[in-house]
């Protein structure tokens, strides 16, 4: 279970060490390796930060990485506004929300991007196979995060309101209990409760996606004085990550097994969801438009009260990424 494996990858965060390179390679840097903490989750979108540290890229790039575990993107982020870390992974929606607030960040690079990790898992016994079949159902999300913009966006595909549902706000790790509670009729998330949740259920369970309204992205995130004063950490960290895209493409199943033996999930679970994610250390111009169709969602229902668009370029570093790969640069405005 997804809930019980936390303990173990809390135990993993307070050890903090990174393990040595797996084939003995030298560290690029003379001298004492770099300290910085890195807040980063469990979730599969993490999955390149997972392989680094396992395979000792960081270590190779010079970097003595000390791991700050989390169970969403959300309160990794927050790790980074508090100072207590110095790069996070974490989705653009909590990314959003911390712009509109005056939060001084970056985006540094994309990880993850994928059409068929958010989506909607429903009892069948409360009504619900369809999306329609939403309406006057105690639905949950996860305020500030990926599932709460995916709700909405599923709605308004399907003719309906928030004010056509019973909107519950939870926490992911509270969603599984409160389905199986029947405390709610269903939930908007991400995997791996996603699919958690439906295999719980059973026959009784559905998953309701549509790849059209929504493009995740996940994403490495950093306060903008660390980046300003850190550019040669900055790049080694990027360089690691994309060792680290390298390797999950070539030895994906190799890939599954470092994600099992960090987190403690089942490689079974993992091998399900593998091929809804895309791995690849990018900045392009699904970012940009997902943050501003966000940022007008969040005006729209008066989430924020700011009334103007943001100019989330300064908020987009891609100095680091371009001297490290160019060609990963997709950006045109």
């Amino acid at each position: 279970m997804w809930k019980a494996s936390l303990t173990i990858l809390f135990i993993a965060a307070l050890m903090g060490c990174q393990k040595p390179p797996s084939d003995g390679a030298e560290q690029k840097r003379a001298g004492p390796a770099q300290k910085i903490t890195v807040a980063y989750t469990y979730q599969p979108q993490s999955t390149l930060v997972h392989i680094a540290v396992a395979q000792g890229y960081f270590v190779e790039e010079g970097l003595d990485v000390q791991s700050l575990m989390h169970t969403f993107g959300k309160v990794a982020l927050q790790s980074v506004l508090d100072n207590k870390a110095d790069f996070s992974t974490v989705a653009e929606t909590p990314v959003m929300f911390a712009v509109l607030k005056g939060e001084k960040i970056f985006v540094i690079a994309n990880i993850e991007a994928s059409t068929m990790n958010n989506a909607i898992v429903a009892r069948r016994d409360a009504g619900i196979s369809a999306p329609a079949d939403l309406k006057g159902k105690r639905v949950a999300f996860t305020p500030g995060t990926t599932s709460d913009f995916f709700l909405d966006s599923l709605l308004t595909a399907n003719g309906l309101t928030r004010k056509d549902i019973r909107p519950v706000a939870l926490k992911p790790e509270e969603l599984q209990d409160a389905i199986m509670a029947k405390k709610i009729d269903a939930a908007s998330t991400w995997n791996y409760p996603l699919t958690q949740i439906k295999q719980q259920l059973g026959p009784d369970g559905t998953i309701i996606y549509d790849r059209e309204i929504y493009t995740e992205t996940f994403n490495i995130a950093a306060r903008q004085d660390f980046v300003h004063k850190n550019p040669e950490t900055v790049k080694r960290f990027l360089r690691a990550l994309i060792k680290a895209e390298d390797f999950a493409i070539a030895n994906p199943d190799a890939a599954q097994a470092i994600m099992s033996a960090a987190t403690q999930i089942d490689k079974g679970l993992i091998r399900e969801v593998w091929d809804a994610f895309n791995y690849h250390v990018v900045l392009d111009q699904t970012l940009l438009i997902t943050l501003e169709d966000e940022t007008r969602w969040a005006m729209k229902n008066k989430l924020t009260d700011r009334m103007d668009m943001p100019d989330y370029l300064s908020f987009i570093h891609l100095d680091s990424l371009r001297e490290v790969k160019p060609e990963a640069i997709k950006m045109t405005r």
